[in-house]
């Protein structure tokens, strides 16, 4: 089962499935006591229940088919993304909204240099090009974030990117574009990796309800209905054309905490990560004249 959009809904599905995801920085700001493994803990018990819901409409009534025939690839791919989600929130919390989208937007690259390494596959003249220029961008704001100290915020900005490379690669390495199972997986780790880490670090899930609508809200809201109207669109967008329409995350992102809490970038975040995007949309650009490749989630 599943509804194949025409190719404008699916790029406008693209562009909300990309405004959806940009929520997570002003959702965690407006938190008010919640730390790490707290936040990853109810966003992932909202997360898991909401993707079964959809996989088991996706797939006819057959959901533990569906998430089984994921496999090992599945299940590397969920510990990838347990990484990702874990270091995304924490390097909000360490940082700029700002600095943690640029450096999340690396992603695709490091998902490139991956499949290279790992799965032997080709990278383009002008991925390698346009990675150099990305790497001038991130130098760029991690150096300003060394000078003002934050970082630590920005190393864990790019394990985040590094995690959903991992897991692009894994769905590569079992050919799967279906992100969901793998997807739903990681909630299901990530409840209780982050209930152990909870209860090792000494914290208590008694957090306040504010803290903990807004992070089950961000479970649903921004990964599952975002990751699901993606994974509809992405069904008739090219996968270059989706990096492109993707970055509604990284632009809106800071401009969401701008906007309603007057959070600013520093020069250096700004430079180096207009830089990074440039980087982003050359390469996109460039593919869009190629056959489509494999999706790579933004």
């Amino acid at each position: 089962m599943g509804f194949t959009p025409s190719y404008r809904v699916g790029v406008i599905l693209v562009l909300l499935a990309g405004a959806c995801w940009s929520s997570m920085g002003i959702g965690i700001r407006l938190m008010l006591e919640a730390q790490v493994w707290q936040i990853l803990f109810y966003r992932s018990l909202a997360l898991a229940p909401f993707l079964f819901i959809v996989i088991a409409f996706r797939s006819g009534g057959k959901p533990v088919s569906v998430i089984r025939s994921a496999g090992l690839p599945g299940v590397i791919g969920g510990f990838a993304l347990v990484t990702a989600f874990a270091g995304g929130i924490a390097s909000i919390q360490l940082t700029t909204v700002a600095n943690a989208m640029f450096l999340f937007a690396a992603a695709p690259f490091m998902a490139a240099v991956l499949g290279w390494l790992v799965l032997g596959e080709s990278v383009r003249t002008a991925t390698w090009a346009a990675m150099a220029v990305a790497i001038i961008g991130i130098v760029i704001m991690v150096r300003g974030d060394i000078v003002i100290g934050d970082w630590l915020g920005s190393a864990l900005a790019l394990l985040a990117g590094f995690g959903f490379a991992v897991f692009t690669i894994a769905l590569r390495f079992g050919r799967s574009q279906d992100m969901m199972p793998a997807i739903f997986l990681s909630g299901v780790f990530a409840v209780v990796i982050a209930g152990v880490a909870n209860m090792l670090a000494g914290q208590s899930l008694a957090v306040p309800v504010n803290d903990i609508a807004i992070a089950m809200g961000l479970g649903v809201f921004q990964l599952g209905a975002g990751l699901t109207i993606f994974t509809i669109g992405s069904k008739v967008v090219p996968a270059a054309e989706l990096a492109l329409l993707a970055m509604t995350e990284v632009l809106l992102g800071p401009i969401w905490v701008w906007l309603f809490l007057g959070e600013t970038a520093s020069f250096s975040t700004l430079a180096g990560g207009s830089i990074l995007l440039l980087a982003i949309a050359g390469n996109a650009v460039s593919g869009l004249r190629r056959k489509p490749g494999p999706l790579v989630l933004p």
